[in-house]
């Protein structure tokens, strides 16, 4: 059984505090878009599909407990809810997207002739709802046709080796995950050898999350260090890169955690296919190039401390990025619940597979 994030049942949401994994499995309950919008800025609860279902579940538990009395209300109250769980994170798409197609479904049922206040409430909750199941079909979707496609593609007769990066399992997602839900698919075949996961520096999501699944799930890996990347390409026979996104835009551009970029720059030079995963809610068709991504910036703590115990030289600047950008040209794939498509078909792709 995979690892929960989210624990809903309606009027009730609790989160899997990853703040405090390994070392803790504690479960914090969400009331509320504020708490909600809290959980995801201090990352509580991180990954995109997880952010966008956080969030949306966050004002479904509120609208349950203290309902709007009146039409105008709700939709007041869930566009500023909205803006508010946006704005807690703004790179990954998956939230903003969820918040556009929210305010657009309401206010087609609000023109509904003979709508009450209670129906619309009650709607927008079972929408948010909805959010769960689709994320988890879509992520096996995702594990299947990736898991086949890098059968197809790749010759490796004794099982494929795959390194990844950051977290993109059952924490990032509702279940089953999108890079590492290849990785469980290749496994469930037969097919895996191995997998090598980087710490991901600073927040060290891979040592903490992504090894903590893959002992958790049994799956034969190995810890790398972030700087042990391009060695472990050359030593150690890995089949492919597969990692996650945040947001992907029109021409296969691919925001995803700092240190993405550098792993698509040494599969290229060791003839690696590099392979990004991830659903069609993380693919941004409205920006043309990944130059007009917003990349977040956190706190520099992150980078000097660890622990709360100051390990650099007090005094020296700190740049903090959590994100950085993959250009189109070093990706070899994107795997999505509709198919696996090379950058420049992702558009045509997505739009046939609607």
């Amino acid at each position: 059984m995979s690892l929960e994030s989210v624990r809903y049942r309606r009027g009730s949401l609790q989160v899997l505090n990853q703040l405090l994994l390994p070392q803790s499995s504690q479960y914090d309950s969400v009331s509320g878009v504020r708490e909600g919008a809290d959980a995801i800025r201090t990352m509580k609860v991180r990954g995109a599909p997880a952010i966008a279902i956080v969030g949306s579940l966050s004002l479904a538990v509120e609208l349950t407990s203290n309902p709007p009395q009146q039409t105008a209300e709700l939709l007041t109250f869930v566009r500023e809810s909205m803006e508010r769980l946006v704005g807690a994170r703004p790179t990954a798409v998956n939230m903003k997207r969820a918040a556009d197609e929210l305010n657009a479904f309401l206010s087609r049922e609000a023109e509904k002739p003979g709508v009450t206040v209670q129906e619309l409430t009650d709607r927008v909750v079972q929408w948010a709802e909805s959010l769960l199941e689709k994320d988890v079909r879509d992520n096996r979707l995702i594990g299947d046709l990736g898991a086949q496609h890098i059968l197809q593609t790749t010759n490796a007769p004794a099982g494929v080796v795959i390194l990844t990066h950051c977290n993109t399992g059952s924490l990032a997602t509702a279940g089953y995950g999108t890079a590492l839900g290849v990785v469980r698919s290749l496994q469930a075949l037969g097919r895996l050898s191995h997998v090598f996961c980087t710490e991901t520096r600073p927040y060290n999501q891979g040592s903490r999350l992504t090894a903590y699944e893959l002992v958790y799930e049994k799956i034969p890996a190995t810890l790398i260090t972030d700087s042990m990347a391009a060695v472990t390409m050359r030593e150690r026979q890995v089949s492919a890169v597969v990692v996650g996104a945040d947001r992907v835009v029109a021409n296969g551009d691919t925001a995803n955690k700092v240190g993405t970029y550098q792993l698509a720059v040494l599969a290229k030079h060791h003839g690696i296919p590099f392979y990004v995963a991830a659903p069609s809610t993380s693919c941004d068709l409205s920006l043309p190039t990944g130059g007009s991504i917003v990349i977040e910036e956190r706190p520099s703590q992150e980078l000097t401390d660890i622990n709360g115990v100051r390990v650099a030289a007090p005094g020296i600047g700190v740049w903090n990025p959590a994100f950085d950008v993959t250009p189109h040209e070093l990706i070899t794939g994107i795997i999505t619940e509709h198919g696996v498509f090379r950058p420049e078909e992702l558009r045509d792709g997505l739009s046939q597979g609607k």
